[in-house]
């Protein structure tokens, strides 16, 4: 078992390209179900980091595919890392 606060503290990290999208800062839940359906890491600060953040990437369950003891590896097709750009 996995507490989300020890899910917080691992990298999110994409398999396409190996792009560090950064920590998680949420969850989606189906309170029907009680499951996790999506993870949410911030999107890219606007200008340096200082004005926040543009917007935040939502993960779908589905596309996780291993939850390691620091990393969590995702795979995100059309995700652009805004460095590389």
């Amino acid at each position: 078992m996995v507490r989300a606060s020890d899910l917080r503290l691992r990298d999110v990290v994409n398999v396409l390209d190996g792009s560090r999208l950064g920590f998680i800062v949420d969850f989606e839940l189906d309170l029907e179900t009680g499951t996790v359906t999506a993870l949410v890491v911030p999107g890219p600060g606007r200008f340096l980091g200082f004005l926040g953040r543009e917007t935040e990437y939502v993960i779908p369950w589905e596309r996780i595919r291993k939850i390691g003891t620091d990393v969590i590896l995702v795979d995100i097709p059309g995700y652009t890392d805004p460095a590389r750009r």
